[in-house]
């Protein structure tokens, strides 16, 4: 499937628990380095205490990782994610956002590692911030990447 980041968008807003959390993707960048995402407070995720449901904090950055890792690596890698663990550091109150990036630097790691078609697991620390920059959430993200066998 070719790489269209503008469709891309839409599909995931779309997608029913990002549109019923409130979660928005603002933007995927062109090469696939970078998506970043907002979430105001709205009824649907806030929680019992009137701030950000902790499931909706993760949702928005959940398959991220996943999507850019798939991309800048090419078919011939298989990407999947494996692991993750959230750190509440702070409550979330109006609206939060979070940059997911994949640099050429981690690439490149991945590929030494998978180079002779051993597994990997990349591992990434997102954050979750409020409109004050103050870091709501922190996310431990790992992905399980190997090179397709005959790639």
């Amino acid at each position: 499937m070719p790489w269209d980041p503008e469709g891309l968008i839409t599909r995931l807003n779309s997608y029913a628990p990002y549109a019923g959390a409130g979660v928005e993707v603002t933007h995927i960048a062109e090469d696939a380095s970078e998506i970043r995402v907002r979430m105001p407070l709205v009824q649907s995720n806030t929680n019992l205490v009137g701030t950000h449901f902790g499931g909706s904090l993760y949702a928005m950055v959940d398959p991220h990782l996943m999507i850019l890792v798939m991309q800048r690596l090419g078919p011939g890698y298989v990407v999947w994610d494996r692991a993750a663990s959230i750190e509440f550091l702070r409550p979330g109150r109006g609206t939060v956002s979070a940059a997911v990036q994949v640099t050429e630097a981690e690439l490149e790691g991945i590929r030494q590692a998978t180079a002779s078609g051993d597994k990997h697991h990349a591992q990434w620390t997102l954050q979750v911030l409020d409109e004050d920059g103050e870091v709501v959430a922190s996310v431990l993200k790992t992905l399980y990447v190997r090179r397709k066998l005959g790639a």
